[in-house]
C-alpha cells in the first residue's frame, strides 16, 4: 500500500531549538526548579525513614523483646513479614507496586498519582525489612510522579510533553545525590531512557537544573539534620597500580565472568516472578524466607554478619573493600552465591531497584578473582562492579562510570580494564540473552 506524502498542512514536528529559545520553556525551567525542591526533601525523608527502620528492625527490637542481641534466626519473621506487606500492597493497591525489577533498569513515563502510595509502601517493605534491592527506582517514580501530578494540578490541561518533561526533572531530583553526583544520575536516566539528538537537550536542562537543586536540598537537609546525604561514597580506597597487560587480560575473563553469571540471576528471576505473579501474597512471603534462610546460612557459614547477603549492598561495599582482608576465600564464595541467590529471589518477588545489589556482587567476584595472580585488588573491585553492572542493568555507560567514579582518582587509572570488561560483558549477555517475542509473553492470570 502506497505511502501518502506529507503535503503543506501536515503537522510538523515542533523544532526543538524554537522551543528551546521561547518563554514558555523558561517558565518549564522555573516550574522545574521549584519542583525540584519538594521532590528532593521527600526522596530524602523516604531515605531517612528507610535508614532508620533497618536497625529499628533488626538490632532495636530483638533487644527490647529481651534478647541479647539480635538471634541468628532473627531475619526469617521480619523478611515474611515484608513479604506478606509487599505481596498485599502489589496485590490489592492501585498500580503493580512500582516497577518490575526482574526486567532490568527501565526509565518509563511517571506513574499516575494513584500508583505512587503502591509504590511507596512497596518499596519500604522491600528496603526496612531486608530484601536484596535498591532505592533507585522507586526514588525515580515517586519523584516522576510527584512532579508530573503537581504540574497537572496547576493547569489541568497540561500538555503531555510537558507533564513528562516535568516528570522527568522530578526522577532527576529525586536521585540527584543518591549515586554521588547529580551527573551520573543524569547519566542513568538519559542511557535508560534512550533520548538522544535534539529533543535530549529539552529533557536534559531542566532535568540537570532539577538534579542540582536536589543535590543541594540532600546537603543542606544532611547538615541541618546530621543524618549525612545517603550518597554511595567509598573511603580510603587502595591505591590502584598501572594497568598490566596480565589484567587486560583479565578483564576478559571478568566480563565473561559477569555475563553468565548476570544472565542466571536474571533467568532465575524470571522464572521465579512467573510462579509469584500466580499467588502473589503466599509466594511473595516465601521468597521473603529464601532469602532470609541465605542470609542465615550464609552468616553461620562464615561467622560473618548475615547483612552481607541482606539489603542493597549499598553501604556495605566500603567496608567491604576496606576490610576485605577479614574475609577468606571460602567465606567470599558463599557470600557471592548467597547475595547472588537472595538477589534473584528479591528481583523476581519484591520491588527496588537492581543497581546495587548488582555492585556489591560484582565486587565480590572482582576481590575473589583479586586473589588468584595477575590481578590487583582495586582493578578487580572495579572491573567486578562495571561488568556485573552491564549484565544485569544493560546500560554500558553508566556502568563505566558507576564503577571508576566510584573509586575517585583510582579510578582513571583502571578505567581501561573497566571498559574493556563492561564491553565483553555487555556484548556477552546481549548474545546470551534471547528476544522476548510477543509469542512468549504471558500474563499472571495465565
Amino acid at each position: 500500500m502506497p505511502v501518502a506524502k506529507a503535503g503543506p498542512t501536515d503537522a510538523s514536528p515542533p523544532d526543538p531549538l524554537t522551543i528551546l529559545r521561547s518563554r514558555s520553556y523558561v517558565v518549564l525551567l522555573v516550574m522545574a526548579a521549584v519542583v525540584g525542591v519538594p521532590v528532593s526533601a521527600v526522596a530524602f525523608g523516604f531515605l531517612a525513614l528507610v535508614d532508620e527502620l533497618q536497625p529499628m528492625l533488626y538490632t532495636d527490637l530483638p533487644k527490647a523483646l529481651g534478647f541479647h542481641g539480635t538471634p541468628p534466626w532473627w531475619p526469617l519473621p521480619l523478611l515474611a513479614v515484608g513479604g506478606l506487606l509487599v505481596g498485599l500492597t502489589v496485590q490489592y493497591l492501585p498500580g503493580p507496586g512500582g516497577h518490575e525489577p526482574s526486567d532490568g533498569f527501565k526509565a518509563a513515563g511517571p506513574p499516575t498519582p494513584v500508583e505512587l502510595p503502591g509504590i511507596f509502601f512497596a518499596a519500604l517493605a522491600t528496603l526496612a525489612f531486608g530484601a536484596v534491592l535498591g532505592p533507585e527506582a522507586p526514588l525515580i517514580a515517586l519523584g516522576g510522579g510527584l512532579a508530573a501530578g503537581a504540574v497537572r494540578l496547576v493547569k489541568r490541561d497540561v500538555p503531555e510533553r510537558v507533564s513528562g518533561m516535568m516528570g522527568a526533572a522530578g526522577s532527576f531530583a529525586a536521585i540527584s545525590s543518591l549515586l554521588g553526583s547529580p551527573l551520573l544520575g543524569a547519566f542513568l536516566l538519559m542511557e535508560a531512557s534512550g533520548l538522544g539528538g535534539p529533543m535530549l537537550a529539552l529533557v536534559l536542562v531542566p532535568g540537570l537544573l532539577a538534579a542540582g537543586i536536589g543535590a543541594l536540598i540532600f546537603v543542606g537537609l544532611g547538615s541541618w539534620t546530621g543524618l549525612g546525604t545517603y550518597s554511595l561514597a567509598l573511603h580510603d580506597v587502595p591505591e590502584a597500580a598501572t594497568p598490566t597487560v596480565a589484567e587486560f587480560g583479565w578483564a576478559l575473563v571478568v566480563g565473561l565472568s559477569a555475563a553468565l553469571g548476570g544472565v542466571g540471576i536474571r533467568w532465575l528471576a524470571v522464572r521465579l516472578k512467573t510462579h509469584v505473579e500466580r499467588r502473589r501474597v503466599p509466594a511473595t512471603v516465601v521468597m521473603g524466607l529464601v532469602v532470609a534462610g541465605l542470609a542465615i546460612g550464609y552468616a553461620e557459614g562464615t561467622g560473618k554478619p548475615a547483612t552481607d547477603v541482606l539489603y542493597s549492598g549499598q553501604t556495605a561495599l566500603d567496608p567491604f573493600l576496606t576490610g576485605n582482608a577479614a574475609y577468606s576465600v571460602g567465606a567470599v564464595v558463599l557470600l557471592l552465591l548467597c547475595k547472588g541467590l537472595a538477589y534473584s529471589a528479591s528481583l523476581g518477588s519484591f520491588r527496588g531497584g537492581p543497581i546495587f545489589p548488582a555492585m556489591f556482587v560484582g565486587a565480590a567476584g572482582g576481590i575473589l578473582l583479586s586473589h588468584v595472580p595477575g590481578l590487583s585488588l582495586v582493578a578487580g573491585f572495579a572491573m567486578g562492579i562495571g561488568a556485573m553492572s552491564a549484565a544485569m542493568l544493560r546500560l554500558p555507560l553508566i556502568s563505566v562510570l558507576l564503577a571508576t567514579l566510584l573509586l575517585g582518582s583510582q579510578g582513571l587509572t583502571v578505567m581501561p580494564l573497566v571498559i574493556v570488561s563492561v564491553v565483553v560483558s555487555h556484548v556477552v549477555s546481549a548474545k546470551l540473552t534471547p528476544p522476548i517475542s510477543p509469542s512468549t509473553v504471558r500474563s499472571p492470570s495465565t
